[in-house]
């Protein structure tokens, strides 16, 4: 049994497919195949079930895998020690991102990250807030950018940053006119609104209480801010962005964006990672630079209420 027979099972589990899980690893799939044939020969069972498709773990296979999830972590943990003697950075680190955060985070962390530590390899998962966690707990992600509070004892949330929530409205819509909006003054009916899996999405309902109201339905779902804004530029709707969504507007952008009554609604947005996680060095790192380019008006709370992300 090999360090690398084991990587080789758990790319397969992840990716259920031979040919997915060869390109990963780089190597053919003849060799990933073989390498994996002669652990089960060894082991005297059968980890996968080849006769399903896409390919399944076996139940003792399900077994098997998550002892060589351990294995590997604990394998890791000697590159990192290693790592952490360094004055420079190297290795990797595997971050998940939540979709509302990605464009508009990333690319000045990219920048940052890309001048300081060429040697360090960043490697992005974009992904909703459910699935990142679950990667955590696996050990295919080192941390994660989230919107916070998770209330999962198993997840370590260190707090980056406040975003407030504004309003983003139509020069047709009724609320144009208005400096501040009361969340009882939006219309469901006219609402933009991500689709199923967001916590971004359970934000905006509980902020405007739709839950509580039955009479409300939705034209158009989607997993994309930018796609939202562009609807209400091209209708008469309203939708709801997180201040580093806004921050680049320009003045005629800004018109269109409006308050809502203080405290101001916001999104608690944390560095997450799992309670066992090794690479303490990395993401310290991780964590300054963000800061870094975060505005410090946006590193409190003061005058700012965290909105629930859990449905209510």
């Amino acid at each position: 049994m090999t360090l690398v027979q084991l990587e080789y099972i758990v790319a397969l589990d992840r990716y259920r497919h031979f040919s997915t899980a060869s390109e990963k690893c780089f190597v053919t799939q003849p060799t990933l195949s073989m390498q994996i044939q002669k652990l089960e020969d060894e082991l005297g069972l059968k980890i996968f079930d080849r006769t399903k498709q896409p390919v399944i773990p076996t139940e003792v296979g399900e077994r098997v895998l998550a002892q060589a999830r351990k294995v590997l972590h604990e394998a890791s943990l000697i590159q990192q020690i290693i790592s952490n003697e360094k004055d420079k950075l190297t290795g990797e680190i595997k971050i998940g991102i939540i979709p509302t955060l990605a464009p508009y985070l990333l690319p000045p962390l990219f920048k940052k990250m890309r001048e300081r530590y060429p040697d360090l390899n960043l490697i992005i998962k974009e992904s909703i807030t459910e699935e990142i966690i679950q990667d955590l707990k696996n050990n295919r992600l080192d941390c994660g950018l989230v919107v916070t509070p998770l209330k999962d004892s198993s997840i370590k949330e260190d707090v980056l940053f406040y975003e407030e929530l504004f309003l983003y409205v139509s020069k047709k819509n009724a609320l144009y006119d208005k400096k501040y909006v009361l969340a009882d003054e939006i219309d469901p009916d006219q609402l933009w609104l991500l689709e199923e899996g967001h916590c971004f999405r359970s934000q905006i309902l509980n902020l405007c209480e739709l839950r509580k109201r039955s009479d409300f339905q939705f034209k158009y779902e989607t997993g994309n801010i930018e796609t939202l804004k562009r609807m209400v530029d091209r209708s008469d709707g309203i939708t709801i962005l997180p201040e580093l969504a806004v921050m680049e507007f320009n003045k005629s952008q800004l018109k269109l964006v409006k308050r809502l009554k203080e405290p101001s609604p916001a999104r608690e947005v944390s560095l997450v990672t799992h309670r066992d996680h090794i690479k303490t060095k990395l993401i310290q790192t991780l964590k300054a630079e963000i800061m870094s380019i975060i505005p410090k008006t946006m590193q409190k709370l003061q005058g700012k209420k965290v909105v629930d992300i859990h449905v209510k």
